[in-house]
């Protein structure tokens, strides 16, 4: 009897609190691609698709090298009326506001200092280097809501043997997908969006890739 009683007193005294989650709560409803800019604690280059959130995995050397590529070429090489954007986001609609790795614009869809996402009308090109946790995000899910955004430009960048290859899609505005327009592995040369020459094997030297302006390899 006394064992029933002691453990009934404490089964009425305080007990801790217990420790909140860390992770963000949706609104009833569910959070809208506006909600991006606001939830607090999201770490950098969280993405928003059908509603819910996306978080990177932390970036590998393959990933971040294909990047400072395509990236530096794009810059040398595209038209001095365009901009191209590293790791911003585009709202395609209410509940949708995916993060290419990179897109070029036109400048004058640069607004402000702070802006933080891009209309797709404006996107001129998308480009998505796949990682291990995105393979089914950015080989199915993504190109079909760009498509249907009417991005007119894509391209899907995959590992293959440690070097880039490069999978360039159009868009037909008929239906609004995207048909391939070639695939590239060593050398990526096309006249749209925009005239590119851009070598995609360069040499490294010290562990990383050399390069000059436009993606051809140092001497």
């Amino acid at each position: 009897m006394g064992a029933l009683m002691m453990s009934t007193a404490a089964d009425n005294e305080p007990q801790p609190p217990q420790p909140q989650s860390a992770w963000p709560t949706p609104p009833l409803g569910g959070w809208t691609a506006d909600d991006l800019d606001t939830i607090p604690g999201l770490p950098p280059h969280a993405e928003m698709i059908d509603g819910g959130l996306f978080l990177v995995s932390p970036q590998t050397v393959f990933h971040m090298t294909t990047l400072r590529l395509l990236e530096n070429a794009l810059v040398s090489q595209a038209p001095t009326e365009l901009f191209v954007v590293r790791e911003m986001t585009t709202k395609l609609d209410r509940r949708n506001r995916p993060e290419p790795d990179l897109m070029v614009v036109p400048d004058s869809a640069v607004s402000a200092p702070r802006q933080t996402w891009f209309d797709p009308e404006d996107v001129r090109l998308a480009v998505e280097i796949v990682s291990d946790d995105s393979v089914e995000r950015d080989r199915e899910v993504k190109p079909r809501k760009y498509a249907a955004a009417r991005i007119r430009h894509f391209w899907r960048v995959e590992e293959n043997d440690g070097k880039p290859v490069v999978y360039v899609y159009e868009l037909d505005p008929s239906t609004r997908t995207y048909a391939v327009t070639g695939i590239h592995h060593d050398r990526l040369k096309l006249s749209v969006p925009f005239d590119l020459d851009i070598d995609l094997a360069p040499r490294r030297r010290g562990g990383r890739a050399d390069t000059e302006p436009g993606g051809t390899t140092a001497n």
